[in-house]
């Protein structure tokens, strides 16, 4: 079997970590790739942070996350875990989860369209540090409603228990079939997410960028700044995200042992 490593900084217990995967790995008899394209699995070590950077290079290959981070809602194998692991993979008792993504589009008033790549966890609205953003939300081409905001979610069920979370979102079985729409700080009294069919479009059209706002699109936190009269639109991407599984762990252990 051939595994590509992935991190994207490098700290201490990432070093150490990474230092004894390949360690195991090599004793295990696995192969370890420079190229992410010749790899069975991709192992992710760092937080949900790394694991949802290394979703965004896998094309599609299988990913297991090593938690070294701070969250670990992606990342469930402890460093303490690694042989263990491993082993259970090369005897094939695992299996793989099937995450949803979703993509977008940003398209200017001159007609201009700018690709926003799959995202696991969410696609989003968002500003800098002054003022609001005005915007007016469709879904399926119908207006659902016009916001003054500091930004909005449409999430994933993986990126449920992300910055959705922080907002007041619902938490989402990550295999539902779903997406949400969660506002970010709005200037109203109806402030509820919004559970849509995963098969809907969302298209957000900023309609104002006060005083010296700048508003940005974030997937997976990385950003595309967006203007006036500029519409986002959203959707479910054929892309998907396949995550290892080892333990026979419910969603609900998880959400249970990570907030408690």
């Amino acid at each position: 079997m051939k595994i590509f490593i992935y991190t994207d900084f490098e700290k201490k217990i990432t070093t150490n970590t990474k230092n004894k995967l390949i360690s195991i790995s090599r004793k295990l008899g696995l192969t370890i790739v420079d190229n992410i394209i010749d790899c069975d699995i991709i192992i992710s070590i760092g937080g949900d942070g790394t694991f949802l950077k290394s979703s965004h290079k896998s094309q599609e290959k299988p990913i297991i996350g090593i938690n070294t981070g701070t969250l670990g809602y992606l990342t469930e194998i402890n460093p303490e875990d690694i042989e263990n692991a491993l082993e259970n993979i090369l005897e094939g008792k695992y299996y793989i989860e099937k995450r949803m993504m979703v993509e977008g589009e940003i398209i200017k008033p001159s007609g201009e369209i700018i690709e926003i790549p799959p995202a696991l966890n969410e696609i989003g609205i968002s500003k800098n540090m002054t003022g609001v953003v005005r915007f007016d939300v469709f879904i399926n081409g119908k207006l659902i409603n016009s916001y003054t905001a500091d930004g909005i979610l449409v999430c994933t069920p993986t990126g449920s228990t992300a910055y959705n979370l922080s907002c007041g979102g619902p938490i989402v079985d990550p295999t539902a079939h779903i997406l949400t729409l969660t506002p970010v700080a709005p200037h109203t009294v109806i402030n509820r997410s919004i559970v849509l069919a995963d098969d809907s479009t969302v298209e957000i059209e900023i309609t104002e960028l006060r005083e010296n706002t700048s508003s940005y699109v974030l997937y997976d936190s990385f950003p595309l700044e967006v203007f006036n009269g500029d519409i986002v639109r959203i959707k479910k991407s054929d892309k998907i995200t396949k995550i290892i599984k080892i333990e026979n762990t419910s969603f609900i252990d998880t959400i249970r042992e990570t907030i408690s």
